[in-house]
């Protein structure tokens, strides 16, 4: 390669590729090396797209450049590595509260991601979030109560974090004087009036450590970051039961799934029944650009054209789909009687239960999203 790259100019480098990514509101930016260059990629939407090029002799500077930023240990290429990255204020991005990095060797050289974390009041408000009606009327309902669990399920990126923050300032705001304490793995948003502690999978403070302890520290609501085992599954249904209002989130596809999943940990069925309030699957869907969707003929939808306003992926911004069941005497009773996924599924249709892929094509209906980026989500469930 005939240029020279000197550090001042990685450095201009390295500036214009986070500006450039805020400016256009990527959740994440990817450096991947291959044989013969490193890839820049940006996340929109949720949605990875190829935004340049760099030539291979430079990918080395490029990583060290973002391990100082992130105050990393630069002479060490072999190992993983995770940091922050301080906000600057001539990168324009101000409305950025938190970007991490994760570095990791790959036989190519060392992969980077940045993920992005943005300042947006707007869905800190339960009422913003984009519910269906029964689903916000039910969220609230649940959020007036002083006992019992809510369970949030989904795919990792598909908003829960974000729900269950809206949750608790919606309780926070309703009743002041609530002590309200939230475990998180890690702390993704710092909620002022909030006691938020981060736990370490790998150190000694666990969930169920924490959970435990907590439990003697006189909260009124607690927020569990994710239910991952039986051991926290089972000390999560006790402080349901014993006046505490829970909220966490489950890996599971569907809200029935959820309940089956809590009896396959080993829960009794009368614990489940006697503690869920409520189970609630979501999922964020591209929302397509307001300046260049065009009207698909004839039933009233619009395709994605694509241009420079959302650089030409025809989306712009995301919006939530979701389902939601109350544990109520009908389910209870299945739940009971250790009814299969089958069982609960037709139990939910017969009586007109609202899934997650009706609520997409309403959507689609409203030329807010199209049919193919629902039915692409709603597959994955």
């Amino acid at each position: 390669m005939s240029k020279k790259f000197t550090n001042s100019d990685v450095t201009v480098l390295i500036d214009e590729i986070l500006a450039e990514a805020v400016s256009n509101n990527a959740s994440d930016i990817h450096f991947e090396p291959t044989a013969n260059d490193m890839v820049v990629k940006f996340r929109l939407d949720g949605e990875l797209k190829d935004i340049d090029r760099l030539p291979k002799f430079i990918s080395s500077n490029v990583i060290a450049r973002l391990k100082v930023l992130a105050e990393l240990l630069t002479y060490r290429n072999d190992i993983p590595q995770e940091g922050r990255i301080r906000a600057s204020k001539s990168s324009g991005d101000s409305s950025v509260i938190d970007k991490r990095l994760a570095i990791f060797p790959t036989i190519h050289g060392q992969r980077a991601v940045i993920r992005l974390f943005y300042e947006d009041s707007w869905l800190m408000e339960l009422d913003h979030l984009g519910f269906s009606d029964y689903i916000l009327s039910s969220l609230k309902d649940i959020a007036n109560r002083t006992q019992g669990v809510l369970l949030l399920t989904g795919p990792a990126g598909s908003g829960k974090s974000t729900t269950l923050a809206g949750i608790l300032r919606y309780i926070q705001t309703r009743f002041s004087g609530r002590s309200i304490v939230t475990l998180e793995d890690p702390v993704e948003r710092d909620i002022e009036g909030i006691t938020q502690v981060q736990i370490s999978s790998a150190g000694e403070m666990t969930f169920p450590v924490a959970l435990r302890s907590l439990l003697r520290q006189d909260p009124q609501v607690l927020m569990i970051g994710e239910i991952r085992d039986a051991e926290t599954a089972r000390i999560a249904i006790e402080a349901g039961l014993t006046g505490h209002l829970l909220m966490s989130t489950m890996h599971s596809g569907t809200p029935a799934g959820a309940l089956l999943r809590l009896l396959e940990m080993g829960l009794e069925p009368y614990q489940v029944t006697s503690s869920i309030s409520g189970v609630v699957n979501q999922r964020l869907v591209r929302r397509l650009c307001d300046n260049c969707k065009k009207p698909t003929a004839p039933n009233g939808s619009f395709t994605a054209a694509g241009c420079d306003n959302c650089m030409g992926t025809g989306y712009k911004g995301r919006v939530l789909i979701g389902e939601m069941i109350m544990m109520d005497g009908q389910i209870r009773k299945a739940v009971l009687n250790k009814c299969d996924m089958d069982e609960l599924t037709a139990i939910l249709k017969s009586r007109g239960h609202m899934n997650m892929l009706q609520d997409g094509r309403m959507l689609v209906s409203k030329g807010v999203t199209t049919a193919e980026e629902v039915n692409k989500v709603c597959s994955t469930s």
